[in-house]
């Protein structure tokens, strides 16, 4: 049995085939980058988005032929608005990284209400009204997992799965309907908005593809990660080191106390819903991860590739004092500070490029130990062992440094990004192909193992932390 999988991310769209064991193949991808017309705008046409994974999804079923069915794996929060006679998006998408309404997001909490500007549910609100003020059309709003569905269909159904429609900011605090007073304070209409489903389960007959394989899995990248790693059991976590980084831990089936943000930062998420019943976790997010490695190749110059920082790095045992926090975009969990930024301590005249390298590994791995810990303090949990993908995880000095900022056990996925596993998972579950969480879980096994040999110095890495933050009051004054 093979599932198709399409991947429909931030940069880019992908699509695979993925067999019963997990093992990936035939796989297809294309560069797709969102425009920014103006600072803190993210934006991208909705229609060439999806071109685009219908071409991939295309090729793979011409290299591999039937599949039996359809597992989708999408960026989350990014909000589409289109008609729903003609299917065509009336305006640009507004992507997840958008910040177009951080003061509808002000206003709105002085109300009572708190959204963060990343959250689907302003942006929603924001292209209606761009368009359609007297809410007079018949419009379909949704997230790129609603999109794709709506595409694949060819119109015939609207849905997504409670994992993305958790994160827009619209669900109540059980997870499982709409919230009526929130889309009243957002002027939206329940009738535009996807009929929710099961992240396992079937959701519609896929006829844009040849043979019209059944879709019957769907969730937002990183808990399509997150299953894609094993992590299905409560106390598993996994965390995602890309262009950012986010760590995702399986709690169990009850709802939390509180949707909002927990004391240590974290958030609720739902990890997944089948049969009816939705697993709960939380995530803790790292705003800059994998940027900052990009930012000594293509801004500094002392490195030629990504992964030459591996080789570098590894000239010095040490980085000899010399601490970096990442915080090009600010700091996430726990701090919440948007004002924060980037820094380098500790410098001396005998500091070379390899200190400066190594400091940024060890920074970026230190940061991945702050989401650790933040996460086990707000589910009060602990967290055994950690694993890991993302493009990052392929540098083995950066994966030891986690090791040993974490004091875990680190477990490298066998593939770049676990989203493609994680969705064929969730449709091999609707399908029988696997019949139990525990056969999911069997599927894992780590390319790499990473055990601590050393420590990083945390009381240290805290005054570097506190002497970054607030560099823009203004800024460090925002909270969502």
């Amino acid at each position: 049995m093979s599932i198709l999988v399409i991947d429909a991310g931030t940069s880019g769209v992908r699509a695979a085939a993925v067999e019963s064991d997990g093992s990936v193949h035939a796989e297809y991808s294309q560069e797709f980058l969102p425009d920014s017309p103006a600072p803190g705008l993210v934006e991208f046409d909705a229609m060439a988005y999806l071109a685009a994974c219908l071409a991939v999804a295309r090729q793979v079923i011409e290299e591999v032929g039937a599949v039996d069915g359809v597992g989708i794996s999408t960026q989350r929060s990014t909000a589409i608005v289109w008609d729903r006679a003609t299917g065509i998006p009336v305006a640009p998408a507004q992507g997840w990284q958008d910040l177009r309404t951080v003061g509808d997001c002000l206003v709105l909490a002085a109300d009572g209400l708190r959204f963060a500007p990343n959250q689907a549910a302003t942006k929603y609100a924001n292209i209606w009204n761009g368009v359609d003020p007297d809410r007079a059309l018949d419009l379909c709003i949704g997230t790129p997992d609603s999109w794709l569905v709506w595409g694949l269909t060819e119109g015939r159904v609207h849905a997504t799965d409670h994992t993305n429609a958790a994160v827009t900011g619209l669900l109540r605090g059980n997870g499982g309907e709409w919230d009526d007073k929130i889309l009243d304070a957002l002027r939206l209409p329940l009738r535009s908005l996807a009929t929710l489903v099961d992240s396992s389960g079937f959701i519609g007959e896929a006829t844009a593809l040849d043979g019209s394989p059944p879709i019957c899995g769907m969730a937002g990248d990183q808990q399509a990660s997150l299953i894609g790693q094993g992590g299905v059991r409560p106390g598993l976590a996994k965390v995602t080191f890309g262009t950012g980084a986010m760590l995702n831990v399986c709690l169990g089936p009850k709802p939390p106390a509180s949707a909002s943000r927990g004391a240590n930062g974290t958030f609720p998420i739902i990890c997944w819903s089948r049969n009816g019943e939705r697993m709960w976790g939380l995530e803790a997010i790292m705003l800059s991860a994998g940027t900052n490695v990009q930012w000594l190749r293509d801004d500094m110059g002392l490195i030629q590739t990504s992964a030459e920082s591996a080789t570098v790095a590894a000239e010095c045992e040490t980085s000899d004092g010399v601490v970096y926090v990442p915080a090009q975009l600010g700091l996430g969990t726990p701090h919440w500070d948007y004002g924060a930024r980037g820094a380098l301590f500790g410098l001396t005249r005998g500091s070379t490029r390899s200190h400066i390298v190594r400091a940024v590994l060890e920074g970026i791995a230190q940061r991945g130990a702050d989401l650790l810990e933040a996460a086990e303090a707000d589910a009060d949990v602990t967290i055994e062992t950690l694993r890991a993908d993302g493009g990052m995880c392929e540098n083995p000095v950066f994966c030891q440094a986690v090791a040993n900022a974490t004091q875990r056990r680190l477990e490298v996925a066998p593939v770049r990004e676990a989203t493609v596993p994680g969705a064929a998972m969730l449709a091999s579950l609707a399908l029988g192909q696997h019949d139990s969480w525990s056969s999911v879980e069997a599927t894992w096994k780590p390319a790499a193992v990473y055990e601590p040999t050393g420590t990083l110095d945390r009381e240290t890495w805290q005054r570097a932390i506190e002497r970054s933050q607030a560099w823009y009051p203004d800024l460090s004054s925002l909270d969502f």
